[in-house]
């Protein structure tokens, strides 16, 4: 019955009624693969070019009989079609004869008295005087559509006991247009808004007017990647960012130093006149696109525009980028966008055959006004803005207000959709993704959610084994108050732990959040210069299942917070807490003794610690998801400028230290060209007043096998110490540039990581005085520092680091050489 069903469609789809859909190969005289051939139904304007193969694919909603194929240097052939489906076509080109008054342009064509580039250079001259960006202001409605689609669907799939009592989902099924593969959509989210943006004063702002959703998942995982996923971007723009990597732009300046660019044809468009370039790579393995677009030959604005990302292309789990754009003339010189079309393939494995999934998205434009002016005020991004009745437009006023009618598959998604989560058997699929992603088992019945799996193993020399269980209240994403906590317990130390916190916003236009919390345990302090008030986090390097030497320097930590967090500006945020914490050693190994008089003859090894702390962050560029009192983050590619300042306060609650320190942290990541992109971090920090060693700045070591952020690789836990200090971190990311031109290590689609740190520090007379723990105070006052090169992208999701010791290399027992890893799933 499955089967029948499949061919079925498959039937149905080669027999309708208008409609003409072609594929196949275009190959020379010797059989080779012609890339980047155009390939045209005769008499129209609708085609594509062939990939590096010399593959293609594409249909229309029209009758043609004709196939034109042509490539400059070989003659131009017609191809007959019979009507419906033509595909396995295995199209032949001769080497051309008649060159006529033709420039011919093959394999690499040169920059000099080439009359694509000198076009090309006109669009660089009138790139900022076309479009949006000629006008003071702008204002327009915009509608989006975002569908992601389960592709290559065929009988075996279908058979599959997954789908077994889901067989209804494939009456679904579609053929793509663009790739003449099967789909089965399974997801749809649909955004009007209205857009506004002020090019003098350099300000946008969107305001969404509804939004609709529906598929496999419709919390804030999947809108926080739609919303990573689809960046808006300008084609006129050097760089277009997309899946957290910059590829160059056909019309960026720089193109002529990647892409090939051929004058290929001309003719009139909207009683335009326009010239068609065709432009594809120098080089595999880069960045970069293959396609054509059209440009009008007097104000050099681009008319229409395909870009087809490289197969070879140094990008994971995206076998294909296809994107489309077309602009609407609205006078003699005015070309706006009115179509955006982008069409992504995720998959593991980039062979043609590989199942995967497709990523769509179809932005259009109408109702453009131009230099209406708004107040600053206008312009001033919302905290915490969320309008319910946005979510929750009735079907009516959607078939009224979007832009163009979903098809019939596009609307039976929603219906589909309500039916299968009403199907136990993928109930538990979709559960067990969700557990996999989040790290939490949900329990619907008990408002509550179980986890973080991955944290329920440790292992450390004072605990031995340890098991934790924790769980938090979760009665949806945009909750205003949460509680969460845990117990651990230690098979070597016999000791049970604790943590409980709760946060409570009690006003949502300012995100004011009250929080408390309180967490008894043995962890591993010091492990980053710039301290954290989150009273339930535990450092990495508190288990040491993957680490090297001995982890017995743990401090058992008893911390009692009470906070106030308050955001008044759009990223910008304040905190006031009030901490009590006692701190002593967990191992008879390690001591945090320090003396109490100044004789040095009585010691104590207990510290007891009352502290105000105040906090200023700005995150410039953060881009998050969610209303509610913990929110979920886009990315990471946005600057930090963190500052503190924290009071001891002697004597409250039997507080044994009086002293004042200074945190100020700033991270910046710079994309650099074509050349990647650059991350830099400093860390600056000060205390005033006397201290001991639990309370000093312990410069972070790293004794674990893996990467992380912010330590340094070759120092293990205290090796140095600081009241004063200052750290500097520069790492650059490659992105494969590099190595994409070497052909040995080309097809590897490795990718460069190189960086430097040190840091800057001093201990005082009067804190090395009271030191009775038995630890050498020891800090960086000659520099410590240390360089590293890095392979990531090995096998697409591992990393290796290679870290090498620049100073302090007489230190006994020094390590002046690692090799570190990590593990992660990045385009």
């Amino acid at each position: 019955m499955k089967t029948k069903i499949v061919l079925f469609f498959l039937f149905l789809s080669s027999i309708v009624i208008g409609q003409t859909k072609v594929g196949g190969k275009v190959t020379d005289e010797f059989g080779d693969p012609v890339a980047f051939a155009n390939v045209i139904f005769k008499n129209s304007k609708e085609g594509v070019i062939t990939d590096e193969n010399g593959n293609f694919y594409f249909e229309s909603k029209e009758n043609y009989s004709t196939l034109v194929v042509s490539y400059v240097g070989f003659d131009k052939k017609e191809i007959s079609l019979k009507p419906g489906l033509n595909t396995g076509l295995k199209i032949q080109l001769k080497s051309g004869t008649e060159l006529k008054e033709v420039v011919i342009y093959t394999g690499k064509t040169s920059k000099k008295n080439n009359p694509a580039i000198d076009i090309l250079r006109k669009i660089w001259e009138r790139r900022r005087k076309n479009g949006l960006k000629m006008f003071k202001q702008y204002e327009y409605d915009k509608y989006e559509k975002v569908e992601f689609d389960l592709n290559t669907i065929d009988s075996a799939f279908m058979n599959s006991k997954v789908f077994k009592g889901m067989e209804f989902v494939f009456d679904q099924i579609d053929t793509s247009s663009i790739s003449g593969k099967t789909y089965l959509p399974i997801f749809i989210n649909e955004t009007l808004s209205e857009v506004y943006g002020d090019n003098k004063e350099k300000k946008y702002k969107e305001i969404t007017k509804a939004n609709k959703n529906s598929g496999f998942g419709s919390g804030d995982g999947v809108n926080t990647f739609i919303k990573d996923l689809y960046a808006d971007f300008d084609i006129y723009d050097n760089y277009l960012k997309f899946f957290d990597k910059d590829f160059v732009s056909p019309l960026s300046r720089t193109g002529i130093n990647v892409y090939n660019y051929v004058l290929n044809d001309s003719m009139f468009i909207d009683n335009k006149w326009c010239y068609n370039i065709v432009y594809y790579p120098r080089r595999k393995n880069e960045l970069t696109f293959k396609g054509d677009f059209w440009v009008n030959d007097t104000t050099f604005a681009i008319k229409r525009i395909n870009l087809e990302a490289s197969k070879s292309a140094n990008i994971n789990w995206v076998k294909e980028i296809y994107i489309e754009q077309e602009y609407e003339v609205m006078n003699d010189s005015v070309f706006l966008l009115k179509r955006d079309y982008m069409m992504s393939d995720f998959s593991f494995s980039k062979k043609e055959e590989s199942k995967g999934v497709y990523g769509k998205r179809t932005t259009l434009a109408r109702n453009h006004k131009f230099d209406i002016k708004k107040e600053d005020k206008f312009y001033k991004e919302e905290v915490n803005f969320y309008d319910n009745s946005v979510f929750n437009k009735p079907d009516e006023y959607w078939e009224e207000n979007r832009f163009e009618a979903l098809n019939k598959n596009e609307a039976g998604i929603y219906k589909m959709l309500d039916t299968l989560k009403e199907v136990p058997r993928f109930k538990r699929i979709y559960n067990l993704a969700s557990i996999l992603g989040s790290g939490y088992i949900e329990i619907p019945k008990l408002k509550m959610d179980y986890g973080p799996i991955f944290s329920t193993f440790g292992y450390n020399d004072v605990e031995g084994l340890r098991l934790r269980a924790g769980g938090r209240t979760y009665f949806g994403s945009n909750d205003t108050w949460r509680i969460q906590g845990y117990t651990a317990y230690g098979f070597k130390d016999n000791k049970f732990k604790y943590g409980i916190s709760g946060k409570w916003m009690v006003d949502k236009k300012n995100r004011i959040i009250l929080s408390a919390g309180n967490r008894r345990d043995v962890e591993q302090i010091g492990v980053s210069l710039t301290t954290s008030n989150d009273v339930l986090g535990r450092s990495f390097a508190s288990s040491s299942f993957f680490s090297s030497g001995t982890n017995n320097k743990l401090t058992s930590v008893n911390l009692s917070t009470l906070g106030f967090e308050i955001e008044p500006v759009k990223n910008l945020t304040f905190q006031t807490n009030l901490s009590y914490r006692t701190l002593k050693s967990a191992s008879n190994q390690f001591s945090l003794d320090y003396y109490t008089d100044n004789t040095q003859t009585t010691t104590k090894s207990e510290i007891k610690q009352s502290e105000i702390n105040l906090v200023a962050e700005y995150t410039p560029g953060r881009r998050t998801v969610g209303y509610g009192v913990e929110r979920l983050e886009v990315d990471n590619n946005y600057a930090r400028i963190f500052l503190s300042y924290s009071q001891g306060l002697k004597g409250v609650l039997n507080s044994d230290f009086d002293y004042q320190k200074l945190q100020f942290y700033y991270r910046q990541p710079v994309l650099v060209g074509g050349f990647g992109r650059l991350f830099t971090t400093l860390e600056l920090g000060k205390t005033f007043g006397q201290v001991p060693l639990g309370l000093m700045g312990v410069i972070p070591g790293n004794q674990s096998y893996f990467i992380i952020d912010n330590t340094y690789n070759l120092l293990n836990y205290y090796d140095f110490v600081a009241d004063q200090y200052a750290s500097l971190h520069f790492e650059h990311h490659f992105n494969g540039r590099l190595f994409s031109r070497v052909p040995l290590l080309r097809k590897l689609n490795w990718r460069e990581i190189v960086g430097i740190k040190g840091v800057y520090g001093t201990v005082s007379d009067e804190n090395r005085f009271i030191n009775a723990s038995g630890l050498v105070y020891r800090a960086p006052e000659d520099i410590y520092w240390e360089y590293h090169a890095g392979i990531g992208n090995i096998f697409k999701v591992l990393r290796i680091d290679f870290a090498w010791r620049g100073s302090y290399l007489d230190i006994p027992d020094a390590n002046k050489f690692t090799v570190k890893a990590s593990f992660g799933f990045y385009f």
